[in-house]
């Protein structure tokens, strides 16, 4: 029988494994590296504000959505399609807090008409 003796692994193998993450990082692309941010952010979810605008004047708002994704051609590998799409409260009355009678809705908007800003809530 041959004996065998477990070496405690640690902190210098976490350590380790750290540094090769940030030098694998480090050697990404910008892009690369903006996909996996947002891979974090999506999955740990970002409870965002969608506002649209028309003419300078707010006239619609979501709240509460997790991600805004952008869509991706079907066809033709992964390129992206002209359009996000989310799930999240529609905010009917425009006062930033989710209202007995306010639901989460599917919506989609476009990238080319669509005047827009999505930030993550202050409020959270």
């Amino acid at each position: 029988m041959v004996a065998t003796r477990l070496i405690p692994v640690g902190i210098p193998v976490g350590i380790a494994l750290g540094s090769v993450l940030a030098v694998a990082l480090t050697g990404c692309t910008q892009e690369t590296q903006n996909k996996i941010g947002r891979s974090l952010q999506n999955w740990t979810g970002a409870n965002g504000v969608l506002e649209i605008y028309s003419g300078g004047e707010l006239v619609k708002r979501f709240i509460e959505i997790d991600k805004l994704s952008t869509a991706t051609s079907t066809q033709g590998g992964d390129m992206a399609r002209p359009y996000r799409f989310a799930y999240g409260v529609l905010d009917n009355n425009l006062n930033g807090k989710r209202d007995n009678d306010e639901r989460k809705v599917y919506f989609e908007i476009s990238d080319y008409s669509t005047n827009y800003v999505f930030y993550g809530d202050p409020g959270n």
